[in-house]
């Protein structure tokens, strides 16, 4: 499993990083729309939805998506970055409290919806932010992904050997103490040394190292939150797109609580 992880992480991130550099902010945020409401499709699915009606939902979503692409997001900015960090506090409860909602009922599928949409919308409007800033952007929205993909890299290996205490073990028993750890020192020290090459310097240096804590914090929670729908769910995976990695939620959980954070703290930063 191990190799097969590895081996299509290899063929995804020349592949993400190359949509990432290369096109305008325009055509990026169209890719990346058509990849969230795909994450989007199998967020509504783990809510409980059946095809026909996730694909009602699917294409609503595609309707705001499109036309605030259309229109123009950056009057909705601020506010919907804000609010998807206010969701990832909220969901730090959810996660001590992680029975909740879990009932296949119709109240709970109208909120895990109202969850997935405080989720996917924000970290859109956040990617799509960061890769719009002057100057760097698209670098700064490398560095972004760049952060959460180590964390992960530094999870597993760091689980893998000194791993003994759970972090959560109702929601996700393999993760660890000693994994979130390993997480907070492989996303800051890249922070710091992608930082450094965008001349980041002095206080504002530190700072970042602040925010990559905070960025790789969240997407921890992002990750367990899923982990939660997963069991509700009772699924391994929330789809089989990837091999070894199972969907694209599987992918993209962690990115997607992180970019609020990130983008919110480029703007504190002044950065």
């Amino acid at each position: 499993m191990l190799l097969q992880r590895v081996l299509t992480a290899l063929i995804l991130a020349p592949l993400a990083i190359a949509i990432v550099l290369w096109p305008p902010t325009a055509i990026f945020a169209l890719l990346c729309a058509v990849a969230f409401l795909a994450a989007w499709w199998e967020w509504a699915q783990l809510s409980g939805l059946k095809n026909r009606a996730a694909s009602i939902v699917l294409l609503l979503a595609a309707v705001v998506v499109f036309g605030l692409l259309w229109w123009g997001h950056a009057a909705v900015e601020i506010p919907v970055v804000l609010l998807g960090v206010a969701w990832w506090v909220v969901a730090c409860l959810w996660l001590r409290h992680f029975a909740f909602a879990a009932a296949p009922t119709s109240e709970n599928r109208a909120l895990k919806l109202m969850a997935g949409a405080l989720i996917i919308f924000p970290a859109w409007i956040a990617l799509v932010a960061i890769h719009d800033r002057e100057p760097h952007g698209h670098w700064w929205t490398l560095l972004a992904l760049l952060i959460v993909w180590s964390a992960d890299i530094g999870a597993y290996f760091s689980g893998r050997t000194f791993g003994k205490r759970k972090l959560a073990p109702q929601v996700s028993p393999g993760k660890t103490w000693a994994g979130a750890y390993g997480a907070l020192v492989a996303g800051t020290l890249v922070a710091v040394i992608g930082g450094w090459l965008l001349d980041v310097r002095g206080t504002s240096l530190v700072g970042l190292a602040v925010l990559a804590c905070l960025t790789v914090a969240a997407s921890i929670v992002g990750d367990l939150i899923e982990s939660l729908m997963k069991r509700h769910a009772k699924v391994k995976d929330s789809g089989t797109i990837f091999p070894g990695h199972g969907g694209l939620l599987d992918r993209l959980d962690s990115v997607f609580a992180a970019l609020p954070v990130f983008a919110a703290g480029l703007w504190l930063l002044g950065l």
